[in-house]
């Protein structure tokens, strides 16, 4: 959730909210908020610091690595800690990191495995996961082309071998595992044509009368093009008004649907997502009170999106996305308002667990304003920022229950307190350390010493 919106590629000022980011806005070249090595030398750690790292070490569990598979035994106290909840936020401090990715795909192995979870949301759009199912589920596709087709734009910086690994064990699992695992698509960014079809074959079979009042107020998303891409900037590229005429029939085409004598909760949500994303596409991104309101918008829909599968299905879940999504607290509420972790904590109460990721330093990808990728460094964390403090505990990398943690009255008072927080976008140049209290955002961090770039899919040969 950047506010730096490459996937409306008109104009760089309404760079205001990638289809998946993290979440700071431009800021002046340069801005990396760290410290030299030569700088943290220089601070020596006071009594009370020793008692705050005194206090995390009590709590902590060393993760034998970032990598996934191989003995699991170093995760039976994290399966512990989600224990009672039905879907658990699992945040990443950076887009384009790769042992944010790899950890967090270890550590959902383990929940698949050892607490029956069945599904991962994730920051694509319906259609996209609809796809990436039906390769899970029955092998049929190739997921790296999958995801170079769909993960396009906006969504260009999820298009790595770390998620193609994710994937691909999720097909091997769902081959002989005890229950079925799926993704599910939060955003809605875009809607492919199957999406309208599923739609319509629907009505067709059991409203009738529906199918051609349907079919009006899909025509003119139907005949944008195909390909991810393309349909997007062909969309961005309507008018206005002819925008606004496009978000009233979506609406009206769900509103059809909602009333209809017989209904279908998936149609129904298959034709809400495509009602959103109408709407967004609709928001002025220059103007700060409806971008800011769009991502208001966003994170609630998404929150929504993982609720109505959870209780669809009664299964537990997974929800991936950026730390400033899944978090109680917005570290920019001038942008972002209210997190999906708070709306999620509001529909689902205690059910909803939120586990944050950190690191000390490392490389990350990131999209410049006019949509280059490049790999940037940050880090090491400065002296007084919340990494620094979690970096100086015992273990390299590690995880810890910051509400078991917090039971220690020093520890409580560092965690109820705002310090400079890796929050780092998906473009740059960015300003990636916002104020962050980790106690009032999250229950459970993961750290993680340092981190290297994410490793994209390599284009299709020719």
């Amino acid at each position: 959730m950047t506010h730096a919106s490459l996937r409306r590629s008109i104009a760089p000022a309404a760079a205001l909210t990638l289809a998946f980011t993290a979440l700071l806005g431009p800021a002046a070249a340069g801005a990396a908020a760290a410290a030299s090595p030569a700088g943290q030398a220089a601070v020596r750690p006071t009594a009370s610091d020793r008692d705050v790292v005194a206090g995390l070490e009590r709590y902590a569990h060393p993760l034998r690595t970032a990598e996934p598979g191989g003995p699991a035994g170093d995760l039976a106290a994290f399966a512990t800690m989600t224990r009672g909840a039905s879907i658990v936020g699992f945040g990443e401090a950076s887009h384009g990191s790769k042992e944010v990715f790899t950890v967090k795909d270890r550590l959902f192995r383990q929940l698949v495995q050892r607490e029956g979870f069945s599904a991962y949301a994730m920051e694509i759009s319906w259609s996209a996961a609809t796809r990436l199912n039906t390769y899970l589920l029955t092998g049929k596709g190739d997921v790296r082309q999958i995801m170079r087709e769909e993960f396009q734009d906006g969504y260009s910086l999820l298009n790595t071998e770390e998620l193609a690994q994710l994937f691909d064990w999720m097909r091997e699992y769902n081959r002989t595992g005890s229950h079925k695992i799926r993704v599910v698509g939060m955003d809605f960014s875009d809607a492919d044509p199957e999406q309208y079809e599923r739609i319509l074959t629907w009505a067709e079979g059991n409203e009738p009368a529906l199918a051609p009042e349907l079919r009006r107020h899909y025509a003119a998303l139907r005949a944008l093009p195909t390909g991810v891409a393309a349909r997007m900037a062909a969309y961005n590229a309507l008018p206005l008004a002819e925008r606004k005429a496009i978000a009233k029939d979506a609406e009206a085409a769900y509103q059809l649907l909602s009333k209809a004598g017989k209904q279908d909760p998936r149609v129904l949500q298959e034709a809400r997502v495509i009602s959103h994303m109408a709407t967004e596409y609709t928001v002025d991104w220059s103007d700060p009170a409806q971008a800011k309101a769009a991502s208001r918008h966003r994170d609630r829909t998404m929150a929504e999106t993982a609720v109505w599968w959870q209780r669809q299905t009664g299964e537990r879940i997974v929800v991936s996305a950026h730390n400033g999504h899944v978090s109680y607290e917005s570290a920019v509420p001038e942008y972002y308002p209210v997190t999906m972790g708070a709306d999620l904590r509001e529909l689902a109460g205690r059910d909803y667990l939120a586990v944050g990721t950190s690191f000390y330093g490392g490389d990350y990808r990131a999209k410049t304003a006019t949509g280059e990728s490049g790999t940037y460094s940050v880090g090491p964390a400065a002296p007084g920022s919340n990494e620094y403090t979690l970096d100086k505990v015992r273990h390299r990398d590690f995880y810890v229950d910051l509400r078991a943690a917090g039971r220690n009255p020093a520890v409580k008072s560092w965690l109820d307190t705002e310090r400079p927080t890796f929050v780092v976008p998906g473009r740059y140049p960015n300003d990636p350390t916002p104020p962050l209290a980790l106690g009032r955002a999250f229950d459970v961090v993961v750290h993680l010493h340092h981190v290297r770039a994410s490793v994209a899919v390599p284009p299709q040969p020719k």
